[in-house]
């Protein structure tokens, strides 16, 4: 920071001094050829014109004068460096406390609107978003580890009860094998999933041509029979994006709203012009509470299917992909999800 000061100061400084060379040059000069009246006896004789003021004086004066300029021009220089560089050095320090832990701390450099305060503006609005990551991503852990706390404490109870029992026979240990293979499964599928989203957040690496009608017609081909209705309008909708990651999209949309429907309900999945649309059926959504459920392990009850990570990883490939995701709860029940892509 000094060392800028004093390269701006020096600058400010030959500018001021430069001005003060120019002076000399275009007024000393035309000066030096200037006759002066000198009066000649009483005050009310008649003046002779004599020679004016030497050039050697005038040289010898602006001499003076730049130098007596040049520690004036220095002082000027260093102040109003100091002066520009006040609000950065403001920016430099609040941002090492910042770095140091303090994510709650802003820089608010108010007025006077210049170049420098609009930096500090856009420095607290990447502040602001790295505490919010930073934020989500403790809760995402504390969440996470939770999720997967919960399995692992049933697998431990489950084989602890099966070896306790000393009169277990064949059947019994066979059956806590089947609940054991149950619960590795449930993790597999929670540990998947979260890889799944991680991957989602980390950003498209690869652009290759893809339409969602070919996707979702493999996607419910593969599907198995669930006690829902799906009904697909598919027109061709084409976009670009990492295949794996769309496929990902498409198949928590759809496993989302038949997994949170009911017995004989409605799933209806439509294709158009790079965009597609799930509606389906199920428990009426208070609206407040849509936007909650694309958070990670955000569920409307305890007591609902899922790890409440499908509609985390729906949201974190639309971001991926800088598509539009709108939804909105249905009045009879369920939810409306639309993914618009870019065109």
């Amino acid at each position: 920071m000094r060392s800028l000061q004093r390269r701006l100061a020096l600058g400010y400084a030959a500018g001021i001094y430069g001005a003060g060379v120019l002076v000399v040059v275009f007024v000393d000069v035309p000066l030096a050829s200037i006759d002066a009246a000198v009066p000649k006896g009483s005050p009310g004789a008649v003046a002779e014109a004599g020679p004016g003021i030497g050039l050697p004086q005038l040289l010898m004066g602006s001499a003076v004068a730049l130098l007596v300029l040049l520690p004036v021009a220095l002082a000027l220089g260093w102040y109003v460096a100091g002066r520009f560089l006040r609000p950065l050095r403001a920016i430099t320090a609040t941002a090492n406390v910042i770095s140091a832990g303090d994510l709650h701390r802003r820089l608010d450099l108010g007025e006077p609107t210049d170049e420098l305060t609009e930096l500090g503006h856009t420095l607290d609005g990447l502040f602001a978003r790295l505490e919010a990551a930073f934020d989500a991503q403790r809760h995402f852990v504390a969440n996470a580890s939770h999720e997967l706390r919960t399995p692992l404490a049933g697998h431990r109870t489950l084989l602890e009860v099966a070896l306790a029992d000393p009169d277990a026979d064949a059947d019994t240990l066979r059956a806590a094998c089947e609940e054991a293979l149950a619960l590795g499964e449930h993790q597999e599928r929670l540990v998947q999933a979260l890889l799944t989203l991680a991957t989602s957040e980390r950003g498209v690496t690869r652009w290759d041509p893809v339409d969602l009608a070919d996707i979702v017609k493999r996607t419910l081909a593969a599907r198995p029979a669930s006690g829902v209705d799906v009904v697909a309008h598919l027109a061709p909708a084409a976009t670009t994006g990492d295949p794996r990651l769309v496929e990902s999209l498409v198949a928590n949309l759809v496993d989302n709203a038949v997994r949170h429907n009911h017995a004989g309900g409605t799933v209806e999945v439509t294709t158009r012009a790079s965009s597609m649309t799930v509606a389906n059926s199920g428990p009426v959504i208070p609206d407040d509470q849509v936007q909650r459920l694309f958070q990670p392990f955000q569920k409307l009850a305890p007591d609902r299917h899922g790890y409440g990570l499908g509609l985390a990883i729906v949201d974190a490939v639309a971001k991926a992909h800088h598509a539009t995701l709108t939804a909105v709860a249905r009045e009879e029940g369920g939810l409306s999800i639309t993914v618009r892509f870019p065109d």
